[in-house]
């Protein structure tokens, strides 16, 4: 079965393939002819997630899935939320980061939160999935791995950050991973039922 992942994020494009397998063919925008940027202005992690899948469904009529993820701290009343990627200003994850600990600093409530909501568009009927991990924000970046707020999130349970944790641990874990394993079992479903 093909299927469209509507991103441009090579990160996540990585992460997806390797949890798919070879039972369905992973296309990414470019794939299917799409060069537009992908509307995003809902305001919601869910509602930024369906948009983007209803875009790629209506204008290409591909089957495909989209996610939108985001960090919610508690203490920042679930900043920076659907803005995570956008919340110094840029994409530029250093800034984000640094803003994230700025604005934190003397916080003693540290919980945060990663979640993703997956959409799936298949022939035109739409179904959501749901993923989250817990966690705190640690004071200063550690680890050079993944991407995005990695280095200062440590998941609850866990001695180290995302960023110190190797690709196959973290996804183990993942709250995208946890989303998609939803999706996966679903598609599963559909596929072999």
């Amino acid at each position: 079965m093909e299927l469209c992942f509507a991103t441009n994020n090579q990160h996540k494009l990585d992460e997806v393939s390797s949890k798919l397998g070879d039972t369905f063919q992973l296309k990414t925008l470019k794939d299917i002819g799409c060069l537009d940027e992908l509307p995003e202005t809902t305001g919601t992690i869910p509602g930024n997630s369906r948009q983007k899948a209803d875009y790629v469904w209506t204008h290409f009529g591909v089957s495909c899935f989209a996610d939108d993820s985001g960090l919610e701290v508690e203490s920042l009343n679930g900043e920076p939320g659907v803005d995570s990627a956008f919340y110094s200003g840029s994409r530029n994850a250093e800034n984000n980061i640094e803003k994230l600990l700025t604005n934190l600093a003397g916080q003693s409530n540290r919980k945060a939160r990663f979640i993703t909501v997956f959409t799936l568009v298949l022939h035109g009927v739409e179904h959501q999935f749901e993923g989250t991990i817990e966690g705190q924000i640690v004071e200063e970046p550690r680890g050079t791995g993944g991407f995005g707020y990695d280095p200062v999130f440590q998941p609850d349970g866990y001695d180290r950050t995302f960023a110190q944790m190797s690709l196959e641990e973290k996804n183990a874990i993942s709250h995208r991973s946890r989303a998609l394993a939803k999706m996966i079992d679903y598609l599963k479903d559909q596929v072999f039922s």
